[in-house]
C-alpha cells in the first residue's frame, strides 16, 4: 500500500513536464494549449490524490 503514497508524485512530476513543455511550444508556432490543459489537469491530480490519501489513512486510524 505504501506503493500508493508515491503515485501521486508521479502526476506532479508529469504536471511539471507538461507545463514545461506547453511554456516552450508557447515561444514558437506550435500550439501549447493541449500540452498546457495536460499538465493543469496533472497537477489537479497530485493534489486531489494527496488529500483524498491523507482522509482514507485518517479513517483507517480512526477505527
Amino acid at each position: 500500500m505504501n506503493f500508493l503514497k508515491y503515485t501521486s508524485y508521479l502526476y506532479l512530476a508529469f504536471g511539471i513536464y507538461f507545463l514545461y513543455e506547453g511554456y516552450s511550444k508557447w515561444n514558437t508556432n506550435e500550439s501549447p494549449v493541449l500540452y498546457l490543459i495536460i499538465g493543469c489537469l496533472a497537477i489537479f491530480m497530485f493534489f486531489f490524490r494527496r488529500n483524498f490519501a491523507k482522509k482514507f489513512e485518517d479513517r483507517n486510524k480512526q477505527s
